[in-house]
């Protein structure tokens, strides 16, 4: 049986990262609706015994896990860590006695609970003093049910909103105005205004750099002497190339010494990573690890198909939450940077196989089984390599966040 899964970032007030979604299946063709909540819910708590470790996907970052009425009596929840999940109770499941009771005994052994797409009813008030969360879907539920949830919660000031599918900047500024603690949706990633940012020196440097290892014939001397007018960068690759990612038997003394041993594709790879940390420095965190899975992806996709060079694919993928970054039209942003033909047409024009690549990527982060896995016969990838080739990218993003770090 394979196993795979994607997840959805949960933002607070601050757009900092609160929590994770996670959405698992058993494989593109088993993916929801052709899974219930049952077997869903079931796999899942497997998956995460046998198959991966949460801290894969979670880091230091609490889980939201869908449950239904049956896999609740069951008693899966104390399967899982109470540090790491929170037990999201779905739409699905109808207020009554039995569902009380396994709320009260959660509750009373320290887990988080949940209410999944809530729809407002006087019954239950019974559950508030065990529900730590209400989700509510932004854009079906209306201002006054939103009023009455809020003026029914009054003696119950310990219960956060959570406001899901909140695609825009305008809607996640109403959903703060309107009290919500928490923020479930892509608003994110698509820029807050339209305005334009210069680069600062370093940032420059970095784009100075790009464009000299794009070059067929890299000039080692010249790279070596950019990174040797700044003493923050040279830090940097010192660092990064004596991480124990790469199992270096021997430290590295000398700038030239680290690019030689990092060699071309790490080199660049590098440059990219670094390049978009820096611009995204006052930015939340999960923007520059969604954009460092995003590279991988897209990398190990082309890896799999053998049709595109695996390092444009992966300076598209980290390149395509640059509008988001920046605050600032994908274009506008494109025509700053050095990059290849090949990549800003897919980043502005949504064209060729690394905009594809981009697509299906979209489709995973957000669980969009069906067109994932129409993608991926259009694409002609082998389906069954596509989910561990995901799996890899964020084990791989979580790394590099720490590599990375000061």
């Amino acid at each position: 049986m394979y196993f795979y899964a994607a997840r959805q970032p949960i933002l607070d007030r601050n757009k900092e990262l609160y929590a994770y979604e996670l959405l698992f299946r058993d494989g593109l063709e088993n993916a929801f609706p052709d899974v219930d909540g049952d077997e869903a819910t079931s796999r899942m708590v497997e998956g995460s015994q046998f198959s991966f470790g949460l801290d894969d996907f979670l880091g230091d970052k609490p889980g939201f896990i869908n449950f239904t009425l049956d896999t609740l009596q069951k008693k899966y929840p104390s399967m899982l860590p109470k540090e790491q999940v929170v037990i999201e109770i779905l739409e699905t499941v109808q207020p009554g006695k039995r569902l009380l009771a396994e709320c009260q005994q959660l509750k009373e052994q320290g887990y988080v609970l949940a209410l999944d797409d809530y729809i407002h009813q006087g019954v239950w008030r019974h559950f508030y003093p065990f529900i730590d969360i209400i989700k509510i879907d932004f854009r079906s539920t209306a201002a006054d049910t939103i009023n009455d949830i809020k003026l029914a919660l009054t003696d119950f000031p310990h219960i956060k909103l959570l406001a899901e599918k909140v695609e825009t900047n305008e809607e996640f500024q109403l959903a703060l105005d309107m009290g919500f603690s928490y923020f479930q949706g892509y608003f994110f990633s698509k820029p807050e205004m339209m305005q334009s940012k210069a680069l600062a020196p370093a940032q420059m440097t970095l784009a100075e750099l790009l464009y000299e290892t794009s070059k067929a014939d890299m000039d080692l001397n010249k790279i070596t002497q950019v990174f040797q007018r700044d003493v923050h960068l040279s830090y940097k690759l010192l660092r990064y190339s004596n991480s124990a990612i790469f199992k270096r038997r021997t430290e590295i003394e000398t700038i030239k010494q680290a690019l030689v041993v990092l060699g071309q594709a790490e080199l660049k790879k590098f440059l990219s990573l670094l390049f978009t940390s820096q611009i995204s420095s006052d930015k939340p965190a999960e923007l520059m690890r969604m954009s460092m899975t995003r590279a991988r992806f897209a990398e190990g996709l082309a890896e799999l198909h053998g049709k595109v060079d695996t390092a444009k694919a992966f300076l598209t993928g980290l390149m395509s939450l640059m509008d988001a970054i920046l605050d600032e039209p994908i274009d506008s942003v494109m025509n700053k940077l050095p990059l290849a033909k090949e990549i800003k047409e897919a980043l502005i024009e949504k064209k060729g196989l690394l905009a594809d690549y981009i697509q299906l990527i979209q489709h995973y982060e957000k669980a969009q089984w069906k067109e994932a896995n129409q993608a991926i016969n259009t694409l002609q990838l082998p389906n069954d390599k596509v989910p561990d080739s995901y799996h890899t990218a964020v084990q791989w993003a979580n790394e590099q966040m720490k590599a990375l770090g000061d």
